[in-house]
């Protein structure tokens, strides 16, 4: 176990020590954010806690910098709570405990949240740092970001009294973003009959693992498997093989991480076990071979197993169906930003157990009017299969601002600090940015933050000596800050 707090620079890892000690998952943020609130106010900060949680920590602006434009650091407090299989880890009362491994501060078999506790972790020091120059700063903490932007959507107008806004949560170093994607979560639910499992049949597990994982948003363009995906495509083909009725099955935690794991419970006659062992061996080749030098790792496992009964099959057809037709993945790539995805699904989360079926499928674009346009062709292919259909957690995307005067300071900025040019990017994944523009149109707004891996999956990791890079261009981009 590492001794996080003795990195360099130790203003920022102290309180990122702080953020690993603590549990923060979604929804469930309320002890990491009083600890931030007290912390404050023993330092002689103002605090304020808006009505739906959010908390914002003021300090004046140091000697000799009083003229200068107000600044809003913003970050968000949860983290994905993501494990390997096998690993015995309670998000909500264990620590993480990342270790050291080249230069990369990593949770091996869970995620680290570096996402964003990094950008916490910054802002925290500003308010903690003495030789700190700056204007009159405002950390905003953000509530609920990974699962559904609860507290960006919720924050009341009126609060925020900064010109420019600092978002520090995207993670690839020497890049600064401009823009980034709205997204809906589309949640579908159906009712189905269960019926004795059939005479003659067997019943066992089905296993699909081994995949990376990953961000939804900006992972979805590099093809890793959806263990989701992958294994409803397993039992269709099982179907075309034996008469297969299907028991459960589950896959995916989180809304915006890739589906590394997925598990069904099927039933078939017995005397087919050899060739669905047969056929369950094929695909595992196959799905390597088409996976090769993206998630080669991926794995189909099964095992004995016992079922309670089995989906009627009219409804297994029909819920089958509709799970397999539904869109995952890349839809149309941006034709205003080359490289970047313009419009994705991420089939992150299903559940058929007990009689009910429940999906999640988060929509993202960074068009408003792709993501709606996405999302209701996902609601009529469900509404077919008599799926009942919900929209929530709608939210905008951040539209590229090219004049933007925060953006030309940071790039000069980085080119006095370090040399070169920094890139100036528009991001797939949601950030908060959109939301935030909308209820303070005026705000200028960048993000920016240091070098992070595998986000939203275990092994996510941070590159410490970029932490400490970014650390001195906020501090010099503060001291930059110009007049109001």
């Amino acid at each position: 176990m590492t001794d996080i707090a003795k990195l360099e620079p130790t203003a920022v890892w102290e309180h990122f020590q702080t953020l690993c000690d603590i549990p923060r998952p979604s929804k469930h943020e309320e002890q990491v954010r009083d600890y931030m609130k007290g912390w404050a106010e023993l330092r002689g900060l103002e605090t304020v806690v808006d009505k739906v949680g959010n908390l914002i920590i003021r300090k004046p602006a140091t000697p000799g910098y009083e003229d200068r434009a107000g600044v809003v650091l913003q970050g968000h407090l949860d983290m994905v709570c993501q494990a390997n299989s096998g690993t015995e880890h309670d998000f909500f009362k264990d620590p993480i405990r990342p270790v050291l491994k080249d230069g990369w501060l990593i949770a091996e078999n869970t995620t680290l949240g570096a996402d964003n506790g990094i950008g916490v972790a910054l802002g925290m020091a500003v308010l903690s740092g003495d030789d700190v120059a700056h204007g009159p700063v405002e950390v905003l903490l953000t509530l609920d970001e990974e699962a559904g932007m609860g507290g960006a959507l919720g924050l009341e107008t009126g609060l925020l009294q900064g010109q420019y806004l600092i978002n520090i949560d995207t993670e690839e170093w020497g890049e600064f973003y401009m823009g980034c994607a709205g997204g809906v979560d589309v949640n579908v639910t159906r009712e189905y009959a269960v019926e004795p499992v059939p005479a003659g049949y067997q019943v066992a597990s089905l296993t699909i693992k081994g995949l990376k994982g990953g961000h939804s948003g900006a992972d979805i363009h590099l093809g890793r498997g959806n263990a989701n995906k992958i294994l409803i495509r397993l039992v269709r083909e099982l179907e075309a093989e034996t008469e297969l009725r299907l028991a459960s099955l589950q896959g995916g935690t989180a809304r915006n991480a890739l589906s590394r794991e997925a598990f069904a419970v099927v039933a078939y006659p017995a005397a087919d076990a050899a060739k669905v062992a047969a056929k369950l061996d094929a695909f595992q080749a196959l799905m390597r071979f088409e996976l090769a030098g993206v998630d080669e790792g991926v794995a189909v496992l099964s095992e004995a197993a016992s079922a309670a009964g089995v989906l009627a099959v009219a409804d297994q057809d029909a819920i089958l169906s509709a799970l397999h037709a539904a869109p995952h993945g890349v839809k149309r790539m941006s034709q205003r930003v080359e490289g970047v995805v313009e419009t994705s699904n991420n089939l992150g989360v299903v559940h058929v157990i007990d009689g009910k079926v429940f999906a999640n499928l988060m929509v993202r674009s960074l068009l408003d009017s792709g993501t709606w346009m996405l999302a209701r062709e996902v609601e009529s292919l469900f509404k077919l299969a008599a799926f009942k259909v919900e929209m929530e957690g709608g939210y905008p995307g951040w539209a590229p601002n090219p004049g933007s005067k925060l953006l030309a300071l940071f790039k000069d900025v980085y080119r006095k600090e370090f040399g070169g040019e920094a890139e100036v990017q528009v991001i797939h994944a949601g950030l908060e940015c959109g939301i935030l523009g909308s209820k303070y149109p005026n705000l200028d707004m960048v993000s920016f933050g240091p070098n992070i891996r595998g986000a939203h999956a275990p092994g996510e990791r941070v590159e410490v000596e970029s932490v400490g890079k970014a650390w001195q261009l906020l501090q010099a981009a503060l001291k930059a800050i110009p007049a109001r």
